[in-house]
């Protein structure tokens, strides 16, 4: 029989998931921040990986910027109007009472449709009570060509 609580932690790590996503794509920057351990760390893949809450901040606030920078968006130049995080399959591993593992899948949408989908390798584990982000590695499995993902990911096309 499971425990009462793995129950509650497997509920707070679903909780988790979903803020992490929906507080993002509206711009509540502490509140995501608030989802990570203070020695955190996220893989975004190609080399980057950030440590900290501070390091950890810049990769939505460049995100964000991405996205507020519409010049040039004659034909889809431009960034989105909006990101929608879409995020399916969690599928929790419990460690014990302080470590616990996650894989999931996502797929972004924006105002032109699907954008771009991949996979949240996360670790978790309980800070004061509440179960947050150890570590979360982020990796693209694919992108609508020309959309906003793969400029960024590939440059402009030629």
């Amino acid at each position: 029989p499971v425990e009462a609580w793995e129950l509650d932690a497997r509920e707070q790590i679903r909780g988790l998931v979903a803020a992490y996503n929906a507080l993002g794509d509206r711009g509540r920057f502490d509140a995501v921040m608030a989802l990570f351990a203070e020695d955190a760390v996220m893989d975004i893949g190609g080399g980057r990986s950030y440590e900290g809450l501070n390091q950890i901040r810049t990769i939505f606030t460049g995100t964000r910027d991405s996205i507020l920078d519409r010049d040039g968006d004659s034909g889809g130049g431009g960034g989105p109007r909006f990101l929608q995080h879409h995020t399916t399959g969690l599928h929790i591993t419990m460690g014990g009472r302080a470590e616990a593992n996650g894989h999931s899948y996502f797929t972004v949408m924006t105002d032109r449709g699907v954008d771009h989908w991949g996979r949240y390798q996360d670790a978790y584990r309980p800070v004061d009570g509440h179960w947050r982000f150890a570590s979360r590695r982020v990796r693209i499995d694919g992108t609508t060509p020309g959309g906003w993902a793969d400029r960024r990911l590939n440059g402009p096309a030629t």
